[in-house]
């Protein structure tokens, strides 16, 4: 049985994170955008309303929300501006349900409890100088030296990496490893281990409000007991976090042809030329009908990885075709509604100029839209397989994430 009906906390949820980032953020993220600064009080005010910890259970600090609440909080947060949804991407879907998946018990209470809560934040450190879409390839290092890894490497475009405090970070434990992949394992890095420094790196095309940069690791000494997973499981962990990870790329993108679509609707009902409103122009129109059309099959997609990953099924294909199709359409509504806008689109007195300068990112990081055109390709001829991973991520249980309790009172009812 198909049902789409939000229940009346998924619906709720949603409300609170839409009025959040409406009235608190969009008043001043132009200015910040314009600065290429996050504003500081962003993070502590997600914290405070349970947003980082929004589908992560009661008993770790989370709010016990399911998987498609958290889609519709990433829609709401980049329908108002993209470096509020990277929080959650990498916070969350990289870092905080890599833990609720293949941490142990010890490092749940450790890590996860403080990041669901907002008393910590989390990063994860894969992509590197020379290596991106190449994961298996990467060249930082951990060498095992008694009770510590000894790790040494770059990362780079790491969104938080100068705000946050834990890291999840790839390294290559077996550079003899026949298979490249399978010489790599998964670490917790602290920002406070001696050794790690951070960076922010400005410049960006956009997304320019939220924090890009890179972490160094030089002689890092990390406890054995900080390993996610086990020895040689770093590759399929972070593969399993950028199924997360993508889920929350491909909501966020869904945000962003709707802020075209209504900033366009807007505008044209506005905007006058030859005597009558331009949305009684057909062209106009059609670009319109695009858009809405854009929006409700990338919905629709999202909500579809959202509902496997709800019953803890494995969910690779279904998310990457949602990330894929969401962030490809996400760059046409962007460049569809500059084109609306005609000149005004063409600078920042109106939001749709930022849009298209996010809407890029989306088509690169957490694999390139070519990486997923040949994913879906390798798919349909049956070259891959959807075969459950050795720990996949736990299926949605309403009465055991609110187990020990209530939902945080207030923020996100």
């Amino acid at each position: 049985m198909i049902d789409f009906q939000l229940t009346e906390e998924q619906q709720a949820a949603a409300e609170m994170v839409r009025r959040f980032a409406q009235t608190e953020v969009l008043p001043t993220i132009n200015e910040w955008d314009r600065k290429q600064e996050m504003n500081p009080d962003v993070l502590p005010r997600m914290a405070e309303l349970g947003i980082l910890g929004i589908n992560i259970p009661v008993r770790y600090g989370g709010q016990g929300f399911d998987y498609i609440t958290l889609g519709l909080v990433c829609e709401e947060l980049e329908r108002v501006d993209t470096t509020l949804r990277v929080v959650m991407s990498v916070h969350m879907g990289l870092c905080s349900m890599s833990l609720l998946q293949w941490g142990t018990e010890e490092q749940k209470q450790r890590f996860l409890t403080p990041q669901a809560r907002g008393e910590k934040y989390a990063g994860f450190g894969l992509t590197e100088p020379g290596h991106g879409s190449d994961v298996a390839n990467l060249r930082s290092t951990a060498r095992r030296e008694g009770d510590v890894y000894i790790l040494n490497g770059e990362k780079m475009w790491i969104s938080l990496a100068s705000k946050a405090h834990n890291f999840l970070v790839v390294a290559r434990t077996n550079p003899d490893a026949r298979t490249p992949s399978r010489g790599l394992s998964a670490f917790m890095v602290t920002s406070d281990m001696p050794g790690v420094t951070t960076g922010d790196i400005h410049g960006k095309m956009g997304v320019r409000a939220g924090s890009t940069g890179w972490i160094a690791m030089q002689d890092v000494e990390v406890p054995v007991e900080n390993m996610v997973g086990e020895e040689g499981e770093g590759f399929k962990i972070a593969m399993s976090a950028l199924d997360n990870g993508r889920y929350t790329v491909a909501a966020g993108a869904t945000g962003l042809i709707r802020a075209c679509l209504e900033d366009s609707i807007d505008y044209a009902q506005q905007r006058e030329t030859f005597g009558t409103p331009i949305a009684n122009h057909q062209l106009v129109k059609q670009k319109i009908a695009y858009m809405a059309q854009w929006y409700e099959a990338a919905r629709l997609l999202y909500l579809q990885a959202g509902w496997k990953k709800n019953r803890g099924e494995r969910n690779t294909r279904e998310t990457s075709l949602a990330k894929w199709y969401a962030t490809d359409q996400s760059v046409q509504a962007a460049l569809e509604a500059v084109q609306i806008h005609g000149a005004y689109g063409f600078s920042d007195e109106y939001n749709v100029e930022r849009y298209l300068r996010n809407s890029k990112g989306a088509v690169i990081y957490e694999g390139t839209s070519e990486i997923h055109q040949l994913m879906q390709a390798d798919y349909a001829f049956g070259f891959r397989d959807d075969r459950p991973l050795r720990c996949e991520l736990p299926a949605y249980d309403e009465a055991d994430w609110l187990s020990e309790g209530d939902r945080v009172p207030g923020p996100v009812s």
